[in-house]
């Protein structure tokens, strides 16, 4: 297999908007580039980081976002917002290194737990967060609020 390299993703827009043809996958409401950088940036004052596993001459293959919380529940957990494989790399090796990297980085950023939510009809990706161990812990209920 080839090497595959695990870097973070700055906050300057040309390297955000190359993580776009890839999170665009999981995130298609995101329709132009120029926004899904805005969000980005913005998230990444609020502490939200991007990583990308890449094969060896540099293509992003897939891509984390997340960001560390402390919460009641569960104290300090490295949360992922975003955990994303370019749909002709899955079965690569490139999801689990960059899960292996988010568990790695958790420990060093001395979380307790990692997390993730993961939409009901995304099987495929429960079968892999299963395979890495993870359980289903719960249910995530939503609410929207009305800006009336």
């Amino acid at each position: 297999m080839t090497a595959i390299r695990i870097d973070g993703i700055g906050d300057d827009a040309a390297a955000i908007a190359s993580a776009y043809p890839v999170m665009v996958q999981l995130r298609p409401h995101i329709d132009r580039v120029e926004d899904f950088v805005a969000q980005v940036q913005l998230q990444m004052r609020e502490g939200f980081r991007l990583v990308a596993a890449r094969h060896a001459e540099g293509t992003i293959r897939a891509l984390a976002g997340f960001r560390v919380m402390t919460l009641l529940f569960c104290g300090r957990q490295l949360y992922v917002d975003d955990l994303v494989t370019d749909a002709g790399s899955r079965s690569g090796g490139y999801g689990a290194a960059l899960f292996d990297w988010l568990c790695a980085e958790g420990r060093r950023l001395d979380c307790r737990e990692l997390h993730l939510d993961s939409g009901v009809q995304r099987f495929d990706a429960h079968r892999f967060y299963l395979r890495q161990r993870m359980a289903i812990s719960g249910h995530h209920f939503t609410l929207p609020l009305d800006r009336g």
